[in-house]
C-alpha cells in the first residue's frame, strides 16, 4: 500500500514515517503544513505533500489522490487552546475521513486516546481533548471505511518493548511511541484489526499477536 500520514510532523508520524521508509511492502507520503517541513523530508527521500487540515476537504483529498490507506496521527498539541483541539483533533479528523472518501481510499487508521469511547474515564484536565477524539472516532465508525481505532496509553518516549496489550476496555496503562507506530504498521493490512477500534498499552504479548486478539 501507499500510504499517507497525517501528522507527519509528530513524534508518532515521525517514526511511523521512517517505518514505512524501511518496509518492503508499502510505500509512504508525509502530509506536511509548511515547506520546510517537507524539504526536510524530502532529502531523506520521503515523497511529501502540502496541506492543512485547516483548509478544505478538497485540498486533502488533492493530496491523498494515488494512495491506498490514510494514518490520522494528527493533534493541536498541549501547548495550543481548545479551539485549535476543535479544528485539527475533531474537525481535521473529519475532514481526512471525507477526503478519503472522495478520493477513493478505503483503509484508514485514527490514532486516538485509551478509553476515548468511554466518558467515565475522561481525565478532568483535558476533557475536550477526550471529546475531539470520542466523536472524530464516531465519525469514521459510521463512515464507509475500512477503519481501525487504535487507543494508545500514556505516550512515552523510551525505546519501545516491541509487546503490547490490545483489547477493547483498558481503562489504563502507557505505551512507548515507538510501540504504537509499530502497531500502526502492522495494523495497515492486519484484518483482524479491520473495523475494530482497542485500547493499547505495554503488555506481554508481541504487537503481531496481539492484533490478532482484538
Amino acid at each position: 500500500m501507499k500510504v499517507l500520514v497525517v501528522g507527519s510532523n509528530g513524534q508518532i508520524g515521525q517514526r511511523l514515517i521512517q517505518l514505512l521508509k524501511e518496509n518492503k511492502e508499502h510505500t509512504v507520503r508525509a502530509m506536511v503544513r509548511k515547506k520546510e517541513q517537507a524539504d526536510a523530508y524530502e532529502k531523506q527521500g520521503i515523497e511529501t505533500v502540502l496541506a492543512d487540515l485547516e483548509g478544505t476537504v478538497d485540498s486533502i483529498t488533492e493530496a491523498a489522490k494515488g494512495c491506498d490507506a490514510i494514518v490520522f496521527t494528527a493533534g493541536s498539541g498541549g501547548k495550543t487552546g481548545d479551539d485549535k483541539t476543535l479544528l485539527i483533533d475533531l474537525d481535521g479528523a473529519g475532514k481526512t475521513i471525507e477526503a478519503a472518501e472522495k478520493a477513493g481510499i478505503d483503509r484508514f487508521i485514527m490514532v486516538s486516546a485509551i478509553q476515548a469511547n468511554n466518558r467515565e474515564n475522561w481525565h478532568d484536565n483535558i476533557l475536550p481533548y477526550y471529546a475531539a477524539k470520542h466523536y472524530a472516532d464516531r465519525v469514521l465508525e459510521s463512515s464507509r471505511l475500512t477503519y481501525t481505532i487504535i487507543r494508545p496509553g500514556i505516550l512515552l518516549n523510551e525505546p519501545g518493548t516491541g509487546k503490547v496489550s490490545a483489547a477493547e476496555n483498558i481503562t489504563y496503562g502507557s505505551i512507548p511511541r515507538e510501540d504504537v507506530a509499530h502497531a500502526i504498521l502492522a495494523a495497515l493490512d492486519e484484518k483482524h484489526t479491520y473495523k475494530r477500534a482497542f485500547d493499547l498499552i505495554t503488555g506481554d504479548d508481541l504487537i503481531a499477536d496481539a492484533l490478532k486478539k482484538v
